[in-house]
């Protein structure tokens, strides 16, 4: 695995890290939106390492796994989508206290917890 795919993976560990973080703090919202951000990050290492290309400048999880042309199993493919989702109302919420109503605590840690399943399949696809 080269430096790129490295690196990658090492920021996709640290966004995880940081949405435990988040949760821990009560910021389920942030908890959430970086769960993507881990994701995606680890995504693009797998699109970097199976494509030999730069990764595109993209948040949408869907997209990356299409190029690559890996797909995961059905529930996690769902929860993925959901996840692609949940981008852009956590990036940018039109309304917070909605939003923050929408992510409870335990729908927030599932969401981790999902969210870790889908970083080890991707570190299972290198």
């Amino acid at each position: 695995m080269s430096e790129k795919h490295e690196e990658w993976l090492k920021q996709a560990d640290y966004d995880m890290g940081t949405a435990d973080a988040m949760f821990t703090s009560g910021r389920y919202l942030y908890a959430v939106f970086m769960c993507h951000l881990s994701i995606e990050k680890s995504l693009k290492g797998l699109f970097s390492k199976e494509l030999v290309e730069v990764p595109p400048k993209t948040h949408n999880l869907i997209y990356l796994l299409k190029k690559i042309g890996k797909k995961p199993h059905k529930d996690m493919l769902k929860f993925i989508t959901k996840l692609n989702t949940a981008s852009v109302a956590t990036r940018y919420p039109d309304d917070l206290s909605k939003i923050q109503a929408a992510y409870t605590k335990e729908i927030t840690k599932e969401m981790i917890e999902k969210s870790k399943d889908v970083l080890k399949w991707v570190n299972e696809q290198f």
